[in-house]
């Protein structure tokens, strides 16, 4: 009676603070939050330290710390990006010193990813594999891989029950103070889905708050007409603020395909061979080398591409409209102003925003 008591008096004062979210200028009212991990205020601050600490790897030890925040680096995007002090060139690496397969993506505006996580798409809410259906699976296969932490859960969560300050936390956030890698996934979930860019130039723009240059203006029309860069069926524009939609296509980068991570390894369909997620360009001046494999270093390499080494495939994309003519053939002074308003698109408050940045102190600091 008495243990039960006290378990009815614990539960008593456990409350939360729904974590509102401010949906930005013509951004979808449609999120992906899982009815099982509402937001709360108490479950975004504790997700935020577990995303920058390092103990994350299950190990205590300097040379074997490893976090999130180790290669998703909040200046560049939340991205490796191509100046980390340890991932030369973006190509990031595990504890144990492989590489991942592919090269990274942003964590960047994923609440609002319906269509599903990573280059080929196959973590999604309709997976067969209930383990694999949304940011919070992330988590844990990101522990699990040998290409990144080559943990296990149960090191993880038995590591963080010890670490004082954390099980005062978790209870705040999920009502318990035993600490389950299930709460732990769900926390750091909560924290990525706070990640909104809203506010770069092109977003003043649209409210009337900031002009585009003349160069930015000839570059946003290229972006958004077929007969320019046609850029905006894949990347979004004034209809889609997200700047990508999200899906999966053959861009006709290859005439041959290796890769068994692509896209035809979720759906087995022949016409996805070679398809990939189209990255969202918010920020993608920082968040390079680019395409899954990293062969373009700069946006000027990538622009290249799409305007003079398209190559057609049966399994390219119809949207790629000027594949016989091996891409849409911009002008050198057309790719100047491409890039300028692709550049539009950087979000400096994004980049700096103290609250999606590493803590100055975590729990168990004195």
């Amino acid at each position: 009676m008495l243990l039960f008591s006290c378990k009815e008096e614990e539960e008593a004062k456990w409350v939360t603070t729904p974590y509102i979210f401010d949906i930005p200028f013509a951004f979808p009212t449609k999120m992906n939050i899982p009815e099982d991990n509402p937001m709360t205020i108490e479950g975004v601050e504790l997700g935020r330290y577990l995303f920058y600490d390092g103990r994350m790897s299950g190990r205590t030890h300097p040379d074997s710390l490893m976090s999130c925040g180790t290669c998703h680096i909040q200046a560049n995007s939340f991205e490796a990006g191509r100046d980390h002090p340890i991932f030369q060139g973006g190509f990031v690496h595990g504890i144990t010193g492989l590489q991942t397969p592919h090269v990274m993506l942003p964590l960047i505006n994923l609440v609002w990813n319906q269509s599903g996580y990573g280059w080929n798409g196959f973590i999604h809410k309709n997976n067969p594999n209930t383990n694999l259906r949304n940011i919070e699976d992330f988590v844990r296969l990101a522990v699990l891989a040998e290409h990144e932490m080559n943990s296990d859960t149960t090191s993880v969560k038995q590591l963080f029950q010890r670490i004082e300050g954390y099980p005062e936390l978790f209870f705040k956030a999920f009502g318990s103070s035993t600490i389950t890698f299930t709460n732990i996934e769900k926390a750091i979930a909560q924290f990525v889905r706070t990640l909104v860019s809203a506010n770069s130039k092109f977003d003043r723009y649209l409210v009337g708050q900031e002009q585009l240059s003349g160069p930015e203006l000839n570059g946003f029309m290229l972006f958004t007409t077929e007969e320019g860069a046609d850029c905006f069926h894949c990347h979004g524009g004034f209809g889609n603020p997200l700047f990508t939609t999200h899906l999966f296509y053959n861009n006709g980068k290859d005439t041959v395909f290796n890769d068994i991570l692509d896209r035809f390894a979720v759906t087995s369909d022949p016409m996805d061979k070679g398809a990939y997620k189209a990255p969202t360009l918010r920020n993608i001046e920082l968040t390079g080398p680019y395409m899954h494999d990293g062969r373009f270093a700069t946006l000027d390499e990538v622009i290249d591409f799409y305007s003079h080494h398209v190559k057609w495939t049966e399994q390219i994309d119809p949207l790629m409209h000027h594949v016989l003519r091996g891409g849409v053939q911009l002008t050198p002074p057309q790719k100047e102003d491409l890039k300028a308003f692709i550049k539009t698109l950087r979000d400096d408050a994004f980049l700096t925003n103290p609250d999606f940045g590493r803590p100055d102190r975590f729990p168990d600091d004195k």
